[in-house]
């Protein structure tokens, strides 16, 4: 039987190497995998291109590897929420670069990705900034913008329960854009609150299947981004 399980979040992302494109799964707070993103800071690699929704609150997670200077390009909906600071002060001292995605794109060009679908068409941004320089066709009378799909070299995602094998569940909204990051990269890292036998998921449950799995951390008591921030705390 293949056991996916790696021994610490410290091995698992060990050879995630400078200049990757890292996907990270979470919704602000909700699903983001905290320990293997400060795994990540410890382990060092610069020059990522990160996507994921948001980019980060306070100064822990997904803020704390920016703080830190590891990542020279964003790809996101949301850059500025109500607790986020570094990101904001680093981008308008020109420090890291931004492309900014509507949501729902971003949620497509990903699933396009796992599904091995180049390129596809969406009026979301048809006259606006978001829209320059890309390529544009005409469907039954209204203009539409071609949108490229999103890889990435490696996915850091939450998860609630898993199996040696690499299934996967999820804790209602933290699923958010991980089953989808999930497919869309090369190397998929989960941690998972609780790490069960080969079988004791029900098939029917499993969102997404261990075929796009790689690396299982088991990570009993996850920190939560808002609790750490609540908190005052700051990584490292």
């Amino acid at each position: 039987m293949i056991n996916k399980k790696c021994p610490s979040a410290a091995e698992a992302v060990a050879d995630v190497p400078d200049g990757a494109v890292v996907m990270v799964g979470g919704f602000g707070a909700s699903g983001s995998p905290i320990e293997l993103i400060h795994a990540l800071i410890d382990q060092g690699a610069k020059d990522l291109t990160l996507i994921n929704n948001n980019t980060g609150n306070g100064e822990v997670g997904l803020a704390a590897l920016i703080a830190n200077g590891q990542v020279s390009k964003m790809i996101c909906s949301f850059p500025r929420s109500s607790q986020s600071k570094v990101f904001p002060a680093l981008y308008r001292a020109g420090k890291i670069e931004l492309e900014l995605v509507p949501q729902g794109t971003l949620a497509e060009r990903i699933r396009a990705a796992g599904a091995g679908i180049p390129a596809f068409y969406t009026p979301t941004t048809v006259g606006t900034v978001l829209a320059e320089g890309k390529e544009t066709r005409e469907f039954d009378g209204r203009t539409y913008v071609m949108e490229p799909w999103l890889k990435a070299d490696f996915a850091l995602i939450k998860c609630e329960v898993a199996d040696p094998l690499g299934n996967l569940t999820f804790n209602k909204t933290a699923r958010n854009f991980s089953p989808i990051m999930c497919m869309a990269a090369t190397t998929t890292v989960v941690q998972t609150r609780k790490l069960v036998a080969a079988g004791d998921i029900d098939p029917e449950h499993v969102v997404t299947p261990g075929i796009f799995v790689n690396r299982i951390v088991d990570v009993p008591s996850p920190v939560h981004e808002d609790t750490l921030i609540a908190a005052g705390r700051s990584y490292p």
